[in-house]
């Protein structure tokens, strides 16, 4: 008896049967429909509502799918600027560091391999973390080695904003001498260029000037010019005006000179972070954003 029972809750729920029993009603409303009765039941519209749970499904994984690259992403950057902290920008570096920094920067490159540059992305301030390029380097070790000389921050500006075909890159290496410019922001060696974009990912650059300026005295030189214990004459004045507004520039693009440029590779950029590489072996850059700098 209980199997029989069983058998026959079962046999309501069989697929086949409901379909069975939903065309019997169906059927049965539409014939009463034609019934001359007047009190005959008249059927509403049967109206298929489209399934929509496999593009859920399919907008759900596509989300869940990028929010996974976006953390892989960022754990790959992550592991790169832990591999440089404590290189110093890479002044001090192994063979075993600078084959694991190159095989992180290689991971974070292959997530935007293929893409095109975007200028709006790339405008702004970025300041180095490391790199390998010697024309850089030799600005460290010259700190290292000089007593009387010091490197602050490097930061590299793109003003590309709303363009399309290129822009303008400054290098701005913050330097000092030590008793003489405040500490490590004492002057401004800036290297201004005009950089034009000739693939998908790689801009050239026209080199056009090199200028210090923004030079920053010490409190230790001026009370030297201008002792504080007596009256500051006419002469002191003028020094310290002199010394505070003083800007020299070279011009590294004219007529009678041959043009200066390089090509870079711009291998990797989102909102904080940018990988680049000198063509030609001129070493690899690592940069994080920064607040705006004015020149």
């Amino acid at each position: 008896m209980g199997t029989v029972a069983a058998a026959s809750s079962l046999s309501l729920y069989n697929p086949i049967r409901l379909r069975e029993r939903s065309h019997a009603r169906e059927s049965f409303c539409f014939n009463n429909n034609n019934n001359n009765n007047k009190n005959s039941f008249k059927p509403k519209t049967l109206i298929r509502k489209r399934p929509f749970c496999i593009d859920t499904i399919g907008c759900s994984a596509t989300t869940t799918k990028s929010t996974t690259i976006g953390f892989e992403v960022e754990s790959k950057k992550h592991d790169l600027l832990r591999t440089v902290q404590d290189t110093q920008r890479g002044l001090v570096t192994t063979a075993d560091q600078r084959s694991e920094i190159e095989e992180a920067l290689v991971c974070v490159e292959g997530y935007d391999a293929g893409l095109a540059v975007d200028l709006g992305e790339l405008d702004g301030t970025w300041r180095l973390q490391y790199t390998s390029a010697p024309d850089v380097l030799v600005l460290f070790e010259s700190a290292a080695r000089l007593p009387f000389f010091q490197v602050g921050q490097i930061f590299q500006k793109f003003e590309c904003r709303d363009r399309t075909d290129g822009g303008i890159v400054s290098n701005v290496v913050r330097w000092s001498i030590p008793s003489l410019l405040e500490e490590q922001e004492g002057a401004t060696l800036l290297v201004s260029a005009n950089f034009s974009l000739v693939s998908k990912r790689n801009i050239f650059l026209q080199f056009e000037e090199v200028s210090i300026r923004n030079i920053k005295i010490s409190e230790e030189l001026q009370a030297l010019i201008a002792p504080a214990i007596l009256p500051r004459t006419y002469l002191s004045l003028q020094i310290l005006q002199f010394l505070q507004t003083f800007s020299a520039q070279v011009p590294v693009n004219s007529p009678g000179r041959q043009s200066v440029g390089g090509l870079y590779y711009l291998s990797y950029l989102d909102r904080d972070m940018l990988l680049g590489r000198a063509v030609g072996g001129g070493g690899v850059f690592v940069f994080t954003k920064a607040q705006p700098l004015t020149l």
